[in-house]
């Protein structure tokens, strides 16, 4: 029952705060559309049907029943068809009509007298301010939740002291990871090292983190050398002759690196010891590097996306198993929030750092995702604001006026990227229904 409960908790954690970081994104673009004049209608959290709602002013503020996301409604965001301020143009296709009354959906948020209140009349920086609002406030909620988790919680990175001897060496291209009489014996296991035991220097050389271990291990082999190591509080000598050993390569992100379809290996020192984690808290210059790199691996997410998504919909309707590191939608990482909540053999402050971290995560997706250049995502205003202002600066280089960019017209694309993040969606929810990616594996 308690594990339940916990699950529970942990799942209502990441719906508060994803509903938290949706309404923050979207104040992110209230405050400067606000401070530079614009008129806001609506800022809401969600779509479809209303829960609650309230008005300040002439802001209506207030949360749906779909949490997918959230908006504001702002005026003029199209400019009119002709700078007399008609909207009305002669329809003559489906798509001419989608076009046409997206523009008189905006001439209707323009009250009388307030036509200087339209977004589409702001200066082309002050558009961009507006819609970079939004993602660069998921951005900030990063940055401080990753200060949070690295400079208050600490992480667990791996320490001098030892946490596993092996019994002996076996290559990495082996099929098996039990032991035969064959192979010979790990060179720890052999010289007495024991698990508890703290490296204190490698050939006379001082060791302060596991990094300085593992450096100084692949670079030996074959001769005997001094590993001194703490026990029990006294410092005593071991002599190690680490084995030259075959073992894979991996890049800077930790995949394997592979060459024609091959993993690729490379000949180490290999002594068979594995560290003891350790949580130990960051200084604050590792929190910026620590969400650049999630921004990195967001990114590559995005440009794999299409692969990724077939991926998904062949191990929710196949055998297959899904990527860990896959995709997936709001009801994954829901679920995840709730194993992890419910993980009763790991401390509470590790759990709550987990779920911490995991909401940091969240609002580094949102930050790289906005930023996309694709209505009806923020990124796709701002390119249409950089496209409106190139073509003025082009025609006043020539001595003429430009027509203010008629963005109405990309009201089609609008809708079916809305239609294929829908698909997405419902892909990655099924998904994470039938077959959810665990934080135990799988």
């Amino acid at each position: 029952m308690e594990a339940v409960l916990l699950y529970i908790v942990g799942v209502l954690v990441v719906v508060v705060g994803l509903a938290v970081s949706i309404g923050l994104h979207e104040l992110g673009h209230l405050w400067p559309a606000k401070l530079f004049g614009v008129r806001v209608g609506q800022w809401m959290i969600g779509f479809g049907p209303t829960i609650f709602s309230f008005r300040r002013g002439e802001t209506e503020y207030g949360m749906k029943w779909i949490p997918l996301g959230g908006y504001i409604s702002m005026s003029g965001m199209f400019p009119p068809l002709r700078p007399g301020g008609e909207s009305r143009d002669a329809s003559t296709g489906f798509l001419d009509t989608l076009v046409q009354d997206a523009r008189d959906s905006s001439a209707d948020t323009i009250h009388e007298g307030e036509e200087e209140r339209a977004f589409w009349r702001l200066a082309t920086w002050k558009r961009i301010v507006i819609m970079l609002g939004g993602p660069t406030m998921n951005l900030l909620i990063a940055i401080v939740a990753y200060g949070v988790v690295l400079c208050g919680f600490g992480i667990a990175v791996p320490s001098t002291t030892i946490a596993s001897v092996s019994e002996c060496v076996i290559a990495a291209s082996a099929d098996r990871t039990d032991c035969e009489a064959s192979d010979p014996l790990a060179p720890a296991a052999e010289a007495g090292i024991e698990p508890g035991d703290r490296i204190v220097s490698i050939a006379g050389q001082p060791i302060d983190r596991w990094d300085d271990i593992q450096g100084a291990i692949r670079e030996l082999g074959g001769e005997r050398v001094p590993f001194v190591v703490e026990r029990d509080g006294a410092e005593m000598t071991l002599e190690v002759a680490p084995l030259p050993s075959e073992r894979y390569v991996f890049d800077d992100a930790g995949q394997m690196v592979e060459v024609d379809g091959e993993p690729l290996t490379e000949t180490v020192g290999f002594v068979g010891i594995g560290p003891r984690y350790e949580v130990e808290q960051q200084p604050v210059s590792a929190v910026l590097p620590a969400v650049g790199d999630n921004v990195v691996r967001v990114g590559e997410l995005i440009i794999t996306l299409p692969q990724r998504l077939v991926d998904v919909a062949e191990a929710a309707f196949g055998p297959g198993e899904r990527d860990p590191n896959g995709p997936m939608s709001v009801v994954g990482v829901g679920r995840m929030a709730g194993e992890i909540a419910a993980l009763d053999q790991v401390p509470v402050l590790e759990r709550i750092s987990a779920m911490v971290q995991l909401i940091a995560s969240l609002n580094v997706a949102l930050f790289v995702f906005n930023l996309i250049p694709l209505m009806p995502l923020d990124g796709g205003h701002v390119l249409g604001a950089i496209v409106d202002a190139v073509r003025r600066g082009w025609a006043k280089l020539r001595g003429k006026v430009a027509t203010p960019l008629d963005t109405a017209k990309w009201v089609p694309v609008t809708l079916a990227v809305t239609a294929v993040l829908g698909v997405m969606s419902a892909l990655l929810i099924y998904a994470d229904i039938v077959k959810p990616i665990s934080v135990f594996g799988g």
